[in-house]
Parts: structure tokens; C-alpha cells; sequence
């Protein structure tokens, strides 16, 4: 496995996983016509913008495939005093799940937000995900839960805190 900053041509692959992943996570949380209704070159067209403007990693397998990714930068909503930066997405092939890519990932990016001045770091993440579970066992405290609205479904996001993201590496 290859943990590697991500380029532009990686926009293509990344949009694969990202929706790959999204219809097996997400499976039991969101209706198949969404899941089946999101496209790749959205999503294409969402990373070519994405890997120039912040922090993105992506795993490959030995044999060079893009199996997983992490993307992060500064924390976006500003309503968590002392939280400066985000996870924004972490997402990885279910056939590669529970092998230690995501936190291979995570190491990286906590060191590009150290770099850039941010110390402490928080991520969003549906509550009914199994990957609550991954983020409290890399230290991270639920700090809210808040209501959000996807595909016309009202669901619950748990937000998870670092105070000292170094604690993860």
C-alpha cells in the first residue's frame, strides 16, 4: 500500500471511490435512487477543484489503483472555538476497510495541518456510519450532534475533536 499527496489526473479515480464508497456506506441511510443517481463526473469535476485547493492523499494497492483518499484544510464552520482545521472526507474501498489505510491517511494530513498553523481538528460524520467507531478509536471526543438534510431525509451528523490532532500520529 502507497499513501501518496494526490495530483489532478487522480480527479477521475478519487470521483470513483468517492461514489463507490458512498453506495456501500451509505446503503441502509439513503435511498438507492440517490446512491444509484450520483455520477462520477460530478464528482470528477468536484476533485479537480478540490486536490489544487486543499489537503488530499490517496491510497493506492500494489498494484497502483486509487483505493481510498483524505481530504482536509481549515475547519469551515467556525462554531468550534479552538478547533482550526477538518477532516472533510475520508473515504476507502469496502474490500480495503479494516486494514489500516484510514489511518495511514490521517497521518499525513495531520502533518500538512500542522504545517499551515493548524493544531487541533475536528470531522463531521453521519451518526448511523460505522466509521464512528474509527474515529473514536483514533482519540476523537463527540463534541455536538447537529440535524442536516440529504437526499430529503433528516439524519444526524456527530461532530469528533482533536484538541491536539498530534495525539492520532
Amino acid at each position: 500500500m502507497k499513501i501518496r499527496k494526490a495530483i489532478l489526473k487522480d480527479a477521475k479515480a478519487i470521483a470513483k471511490v468517492h461514489v463507490d464508497s458512498w453506495r456501500t456506506t451509505y446503503a441502509n441511510i439513503f435511498p438507492a435512487d440517490f446512491l444509484d443517481d450520483l455520477s462520477y463526473e460530478s464528482r470528477e469535476q468536484l476533485w479537480l477543484q478540490g486536490i489544487p485547493d486543499g489537503i488530499v492523499y490517496v491510497a493506492e494497492d500494489n498494484s497502483g489503483e486509487i483505493v481510498g483518499f483524505i481530504s482536509g484544510g481549515k475547519e469551515r464552520s467556525g462554531k468550534y472555538d479552538g478547533f482550526d482545521g477538518e477532516l472533510y472526507a475520508i473515504y476507502i474501498l469496502e474490500d480495503y476497510q479494516g486494514k489500516g489505510i484510514g489511518k495511514a491517511l490521517v497521518k499525513p494530513l495531520i502533518k500538512d495541518l500542522k504545517e499551515i498553523g493548524l493544531n487541533a481538528m475536528l470531522v463531521l460524520v453521519l451518526e448511523d456510519n460505522p466509521a464512528c467507531s474509527f474515529y473514536e478509536a483514533l482519540g476523537g471526543k463527540k463534541l455536538d450532534t447537529m440535524e442536516v438534510e440529504i437526499a430529503g431525509k433528516k439524519i444526524k451528523e456527530a461532530v469528533y475533536g482533536w484538541e491536539d490532532s498530534k495525539v492520532i500520529g
